[in-house]
Protein backbone atom coordinates (compact mmCIF):
# COMPACT_ATOMS: atom_id res chain seq x y z
CA UNK A 1 0.00 0.00 0.00
CA UNK A 2 2.79 2.44 0.93
CA UNK A 3 4.64 1.77 -2.33
CA UNK A 4 1.54 2.93 -4.24
CA UNK A 5 0.36 5.67 -1.89
CA UNK A 6 3.53 7.59 -1.05
CA UNK A 7 4.87 8.32 -4.59
CA UNK A 8 1.37 9.27 -5.75
CA UNK A 9 0.42 11.48 -2.81
CA UNK A 10 3.81 13.23 -2.88
CA UNK A 11 2.80 14.84 -6.21
CA UNK A 12 0.42 17.12 -4.29
CA UNK A 13 3.41 19.01 -2.87
CA UNK A 14 5.88 21.45 -4.44
CA UNK A 15 8.82 19.69 -2.83
CA UNK A 16 9.52 16.53 -0.85
CA UNK A 17 12.36 15.99 1.60
CA UNK A 18 14.20 12.76 2.38
CA UNK A 19 16.89 12.27 5.03
CA UNK A 20 19.42 10.60 2.71
CA UNK A 21 20.42 10.39 -0.94
CA UNK A 22 19.62 6.67 -0.89
CA UNK A 23 16.04 7.41 0.20
CA UNK A 24 15.78 10.13 -2.47
CA UNK A 25 16.75 7.64 -5.18
CA UNK A 26 14.12 5.16 -3.98
CA UNK A 27 11.38 7.81 -4.06
CA UNK A 28 12.52 9.20 -7.43
CA UNK A 29 12.53 5.72 -8.95
CA UNK A 30 8.91 5.34 -7.84
CA UNK A 31 7.92 8.76 -9.26
CA UNK A 32 10.42 10.59 -11.52
CA UNK A 33 8.26 13.75 -11.60
CA UNK A 34 8.86 14.70 -7.97
CA UNK A 35 11.11 17.53 -6.79
CA UNK A 36 13.04 15.99 -3.91
CA UNK A 37 15.52 17.64 -1.57
CA UNK A 38 17.84 15.87 0.86
CA UNK A 39 18.09 17.23 4.40
CA UNK A 40 19.93 14.76 6.65
CA UNK A 41 19.24 14.02 10.25
CA UNK A 42 21.87 15.37 12.58
CA UNK A 43 23.34 15.76 16.03
CA UNK A 44 23.85 18.63 18.45
CA UNK A 45 27.63 18.98 18.53
CA UNK A 46 27.37 21.60 21.29
CA UNK A 47 25.52 19.18 23.54
CA UNK A 48 27.61 16.16 22.54
CA UNK A 49 31.11 17.46 23.18
CA UNK A 50 34.05 15.23 22.37
CA UNK A 51 34.98 12.94 25.26
CA UNK A 52 38.48 12.18 26.47
CA UNK A 53 39.98 9.39 24.33
CA UNK A 54 39.71 5.89 25.76
CA UNK A 55 41.74 3.67 23.37
CA UNK A 56 43.00 1.39 26.15
CA UNK A 57 39.52 0.29 27.21
CA UNK A 58 38.34 -3.02 25.80
CA UNK A 59 34.71 -1.98 26.14
CA UNK A 60 32.27 -1.66 23.22
CA UNK A 61 28.85 -0.06 23.15
CA UNK A 62 25.71 -0.63 21.09
CA UNK A 63 22.89 1.93 21.38
CA UNK A 64 19.36 1.21 20.19
CA UNK A 65 15.76 0.48 21.06
CA UNK A 66 16.01 -3.13 22.08
CA UNK A 67 12.50 -4.08 21.03
CA UNK A 68 13.16 -2.90 17.45
CA UNK A 69 13.73 -5.95 15.25
CA UNK A 70 16.87 -4.70 13.39
CA UNK A 71 18.52 -3.82 16.72
CA UNK A 72 17.62 -7.19 18.24
CA UNK A 73 19.03 -8.97 15.21
CA UNK A 74 22.19 -6.84 15.36
CA UNK A 75 23.10 -7.63 18.97
CA UNK A 76 22.31 -11.33 18.65
CA UNK A 77 24.41 -11.50 15.48
CA UNK A 78 27.26 -9.66 17.18
CA UNK A 79 27.26 -11.65 20.42
CA UNK A 80 26.93 -15.06 18.79
CA UNK A 81 29.01 -14.70 15.63
CA UNK A 82 31.47 -11.81 16.07
CA UNK A 83 32.27 -11.56 19.77
CA UNK A 84 33.78 -15.08 20.09
CA UNK A 85 36.27 -14.22 17.31
CA UNK A 86 37.30 -11.01 19.10
CA UNK A 87 37.75 -12.88 22.38
CA UNK A 88 40.25 -15.19 20.70
CA UNK A 89 42.38 -12.13 19.86
CA UNK A 90 41.88 -9.80 22.85
CA UNK A 91 41.27 -10.43 26.55
CA UNK A 92 38.82 -8.72 28.90
CA UNK A 93 36.36 -7.61 26.23
CA UNK A 94 33.15 -6.01 27.49
CA UNK A 95 29.98 -5.32 25.50
CA UNK A 96 27.37 -2.82 26.72
CA UNK A 97 23.95 -3.03 25.07
CA UNK A 98 22.17 0.20 25.95
CA UNK A 99 18.54 0.89 25.08
CA UNK A 100 14.94 0.67 26.18
CA UNK A 101 12.64 -2.35 26.25
CA UNK A 102 15.08 -5.25 25.78
CA UNK A 103 13.24 -8.38 24.62
CA UNK A 104 13.81 -11.73 26.37
CA UNK A 105 16.18 -12.86 23.61
CA UNK A 106 18.31 -9.77 24.25
CA UNK A 107 18.27 -10.24 28.04
CA UNK A 108 19.42 -13.83 27.47
CA UNK A 109 22.72 -12.48 26.07
CA UNK A 110 23.77 -11.08 29.46
CA UNK A 111 26.79 -12.67 31.16
CA UNK A 112 29.99 -11.61 32.94
CA UNK A 113 31.21 -9.65 29.89
CA UNK A 114 27.94 -8.64 28.15
CA UNK A 115 25.74 -6.12 29.97
CA UNK A 116 22.14 -5.18 29.14
CA UNK A 117 21.16 -1.84 30.70
CA UNK A 118 17.59 -1.25 29.51
CA UNK A 119 16.51 2.39 29.33
CA UNK A 120 19.02 4.99 30.59
CA UNK A 121 18.49 8.71 31.14
CA UNK A 122 21.85 9.64 29.62
CA UNK A 123 23.96 7.61 27.19
CA UNK A 124 27.08 9.77 27.58
CA UNK A 125 28.50 7.97 30.67
CA UNK A 126 28.30 4.69 28.75
CA UNK A 127 30.12 6.20 25.78
CA UNK A 128 32.72 7.61 28.18
CA UNK A 129 33.69 4.15 29.45
CA UNK A 130 33.64 2.60 25.97
CA UNK A 131 36.45 2.53 23.43
CA UNK A 132 34.35 1.73 20.34
CA UNK A 133 30.77 2.09 19.14
CA UNK A 134 29.50 -0.95 17.19
CA UNK A 135 26.68 -0.91 14.62
CA UNK A 136 26.28 -4.49 13.29
CA UNK A 137 22.91 -3.63 11.70
CA UNK A 138 21.68 -5.92 8.90
CA UNK A 139 18.19 -4.44 8.22
CA UNK A 140 16.24 -1.18 8.35
CA UNK A 141 16.50 2.24 6.72
CA UNK A 142 16.78 5.98 7.37
CA UNK A 143 19.77 7.59 9.07
CA UNK A 144 21.75 5.97 11.88
CA UNK A 145 21.65 8.67 14.53
CA UNK A 146 23.67 6.41 16.84
CA UNK A 147 26.63 6.73 14.46
CA UNK A 148 26.47 10.53 14.39
CA UNK A 149 26.16 10.57 18.17
CA UNK A 150 29.21 8.33 18.61
CA UNK A 151 31.26 10.41 16.16
CA UNK A 152 30.31 13.64 17.91
CA UNK A 153 31.50 12.15 21.20
CA UNK A 154 34.79 11.03 19.66
CA UNK A 155 34.19 7.30 19.71
CA UNK A 156 35.32 5.36 16.60
CA UNK A 157 32.58 3.34 14.92
CA UNK A 158 32.68 -0.12 13.35
CA UNK A 159 29.59 -0.68 11.22
CA UNK A 160 28.13 -2.87 8.53
CA UNK A 161 27.48 -1.25 5.14
CA UNK A 162 23.76 -1.22 5.91
CA UNK A 163 24.41 0.19 9.36
CA UNK A 164 25.91 3.39 7.93
CA UNK A 165 23.65 3.56 4.87
CA UNK A 166 22.52 7.11 4.13
CA UNK A 167 25.59 8.77 5.69
CA UNK A 168 28.36 10.40 3.63
CA UNK A 169 31.15 8.37 5.20
CA UNK A 170 34.32 6.73 3.90
CA UNK A 171 35.62 3.40 5.17
CA UNK A 172 38.97 3.87 6.87
CA UNK A 173 38.48 7.63 7.09
CA UNK A 174 35.39 8.34 9.20
CA UNK A 175 34.65 4.82 10.46
CA UNK A 176 35.44 1.19 9.66
CA UNK A 177 33.02 -0.97 7.63
CA UNK A 178 32.75 -4.76 7.68
CA UNK A 179 30.03 -7.11 6.47
CA UNK A 180 31.02 -10.54 7.75
CA UNK A 181 31.95 -11.76 11.25
CA UNK A 182 35.67 -12.26 10.56
CA UNK A 183 36.03 -8.80 9.01
CA UNK A 184 34.00 -7.11 11.74
CA UNK A 185 36.06 -8.75 14.49
CA UNK A 186 39.25 -7.85 12.64
CA UNK A 187 38.31 -4.17 12.38
CA UNK A 188 37.56 -4.02 16.11
CA UNK A 189 40.88 -5.69 16.90
CA UNK A 190 42.64 -3.13 14.66
CA UNK A 191 41.15 -0.20 16.57
CA UNK A 192 42.00 -1.73 19.95
CA UNK A 193 45.63 -2.39 19.03
CA UNK A 194 46.51 0.54 16.74
CA UNK A 195 46.33 3.89 18.55
CA UNK A 196 47.22 5.83 15.41
CA UNK A 197 44.23 4.38 13.56
CA UNK A 198 42.02 4.86 16.63
CA UNK A 199 42.76 8.59 16.85
CA UNK A 200 42.55 9.03 13.06
CA UNK A 201 39.01 7.62 12.94
CA UNK A 202 37.89 9.45 16.09
CA UNK A 203 39.14 12.84 14.90
CA UNK A 204 37.78 12.51 11.37
CA UNK A 205 34.40 11.33 12.63
CA UNK A 206 34.09 14.39 14.86
CA UNK A 207 35.09 16.72 11.98
CA UNK A 208 32.51 15.10 9.71
CA UNK A 209 29.58 15.65 12.07
CA UNK A 210 30.62 19.24 12.73
CA UNK A 211 30.90 20.04 9.02
CA UNK A 212 27.90 18.12 7.63
CA UNK A 213 25.61 16.85 10.38
CA UNK A 214 25.51 19.60 12.99
CA UNK A 215 21.99 21.00 13.45
CA UNK A 216 23.09 24.56 12.56
CA UNK A 217 24.48 23.36 9.21
CA UNK A 218 21.36 21.30 8.54
CA UNK A 219 19.01 24.14 9.51
CA UNK A 220 20.65 26.40 6.93
CA UNK A 221 20.17 23.75 4.23
CA UNK A 222 16.51 23.50 5.23
CA UNK A 223 16.06 27.28 5.02
CA UNK A 224 17.76 27.37 1.61
CA UNK A 225 15.40 24.68 0.33
CA UNK A 226 12.39 26.61 1.64
CA UNK A 227 13.62 29.75 -0.15
CA UNK A 228 14.12 27.91 -3.44
CA UNK A 229 10.68 26.32 -3.20
CA UNK A 230 8.90 29.58 -2.36
CA UNK A 231 10.89 31.44 -5.06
Amino acid sequence: MMRRWEPSYAEKFNCCITVSEADRQILRAANPHLKIGVIPNGVDTKKYQILAPNPNSHSMIFIGTMSYTPCVDAVIYFCRQILPIIQEKINQIQVWIVGANPLPEVLALANDHTFITGYVDDVVPYYRQAAISIVPIRAGGGTRLKILEAMALGRPVVSTSMGCEGLEVLDGEHLLIADDPQQFAGKIAQLLTDNKLYFHIAENGRKLVMNKYDWDVIAQKQLDLYSQTIG
